[in-house]
């Protein structure tokens, strides 16, 4: 499987901290499984880093906070399906024992370095 990180990366512009991210879809709904759940976190952040002037290619540090290590594998793949192409951000995975809501298997914060002109 391909590797979802880079091992580094520079920055050079604004900063952008997103917090947290959580699988809820707007109308509240929570799917699942852990792949579902992180397709759904994409697309929030997407939400977020958009009122900025930003997208997922402009994140450059990613840190993933994933209830159970087995769910891996499907987290691995959704992530990858969510990423822009060849974009691999610097990141850290760390299992935990809960999130805020039981519910909820990932978490994911980031980091975006802006476009200058949107700083």
């Amino acid at each position: 499987m391909a590797k979802p990180y880079s091992d580094a990366l520079v920055a050079d512009g604004p900063l952008l901290f997103v917090s947290g991210q959580v699988p809820q879809a707007p109308d509240g709904g929570v799917v699942g499984d852990a792949g579902g759940q992180t397709r759904q976190i994409f697309r929030n952040m997407e939400a977020v880093l958009a009122r900025h002037g930003a997208d997922l290619g402009h994140v450059v540090k990613l840190t993933y906070y994933l209830r159970h290590i087995a769910d891996l594998d499907e987290f691995r793949s959704a992530l990858l399906d969510s990423l822009p192409d060849g974009h691999r951000p610097a990141a850290s995975l760390v299992e935990v024992s809960g999130l805020v809501d039981p519910r909820f298997l990932v978490e994911i914060d980031a980091v975006a370095c802006l476009p200058r002109e949107n700083a």
